[in-house]
């Protein structure tokens, strides 16, 4: 489904379990490789991903040379966050401009997170909404300038005080825009113990007017996370998504692949099945159930015809087919039209009325 078709079929009031918005987050995972980019898109899509997102910037722009790492170094040992991303800062917008002729070919939708106000002004063009990433949400100038394109944004929320993410709301309710909070924690990887999924409950009780969403970097595995995630109410996830989970560095030793993202949605449908609806009712299945579970009133004894009916005179048994004991203030004080046989079930029709 495309981003603003979802966002317009969204209450944020409506706590229905629902299949989520899935961004598939290839970041620079290409490597800058056109065709590695390409194989991103065409998995993700078969994979079943909804969009799939990836960075832009400039080293030179994002980070100071001497900014530290705070990654696992056993993965990716760059010790500098500007040498590391000038590994990965080789596509600008032409490369962006094909990236998005290639997912609307295959059916997926592009996003990509800017950096900077230049990749911002030229990604406008080519996206349905803006991603801020964590590490933006105290910048106001920049989800400003973001927030005056128009469009709706999707905020992650890593590292952040309450009070923090609100300031960042105050910066974007005056434009009167669409706003996704993704629950996010800024591990990588984070370790299941650090996941906090709580924190989803916890942004819909402080942001109750918003949809809420959760952008994930535990390790796959059996992509329990994001079950549960989803089941908590989260209606757009991201995950960071690569070809080969097994390549050193970087964002592939946390990411999903096209297998993973199949193995979610399997499970996913499954877990909604169980949890079917919100509503409290009785289900057809239970019918034949509960006329056999069920009891009746049932007579205790032989009752001559004629006889005004007393508590002694009833008991309560399966099944259900006769009078209810719960109408049995109304039967006591009746008086029998038919002799009534010990054990028998009770109906309306054996009594004046």
């Amino acid at each position: 489904m495309k981003f603003l078709e979802f966002l317009n079929s969204q209450n944020p009031y409506d706590f229905k379990i629902q299949q989520p918005y899935m961004i598939a987050e290839a970041g620079v995972n290409h490597e800058g490789s056109m065709e590695l980019a390409k194989r991103l898109i065409e998995e993700a899509q078969e994979g079943g991903a909804d969009a799939i997102k990836f960075q832009t910037y400039k080293a030179d722009t994002i980070a100071s040379k001497n900014s530290p790492s705070y990654w696992d170094l056993n993965q990716e040992s760059t010790t500098s966050q500007h040498a590391l991303f000038q590994k990965y800062d080789k596509f600008w917008k032409g490369e962006y401009e094909q990236l998005k002729k290639i997912c609307d070919q295959e059916g997926i939708e592009f996003l990509s997170t800017p950096f900077d106000v230049t990749s911002a002004t030229f990604l406008n063009d080519l996206m349905p909404a803006f991603k801020v990433s964590s590490s933006d949400i105290t910048n106001k100038p920049f989800i400003e300038f973001m927030a005056a394109f128009k469009k709706p944004i999707i905020l992650s929320t890593g590292a952040s005080e309450l009070h923090e993410i609100q300031e960042a709301v105050s910066w974007i309710n005056p434009f009167d825009i669409p706003l996704v909070l993704l629950h996010c924690v800024l591990n990588y990887p984070t370790p299941d113990e650090n996941a906090n999924l709580g924190m989803i409950k916890g942004l819909q009780h402080h942001f109750p007017d918003y949809l809420i969403g959760y952008s994930d970097h535990t390790l796959p595995k059996e992509m329990d996370t994001l079950i549960a995630s989803t089941l908590l109410g989260a209606r757009v996830i991201e995950k960071h998504f690569t070809h080969d989970k097994s390549l050193p560095g970087n964002d592939h030793y946390h990411a999903m692949d096209k297998e993973d993202l199949k193995h979610f949605y399997k499970k996913l449908e499954h877990q909604i099945t169980l949890l079917g609806d919100f509503e409290v009712k009785k289900l057809a299945s239970e019918s034949i159930s509960a006329e056999n579970a069920r009891r009746s009133l049932i007579a205790t004894s032989d009752i001559p015809k004629g006889t005004v009916i007393t508590k002694d005179h009833l008991t309560w048994k399966r099944p259900a087919y006769g009078i209810s004991p719960k109408f049995i203030d109304q039967l006591i004080g009746k008086k029998t039209l038919f002799d009534i046989k010990e054990d028998d079930v009770l109906k309306w029709n054996l009594f004046e009325f």
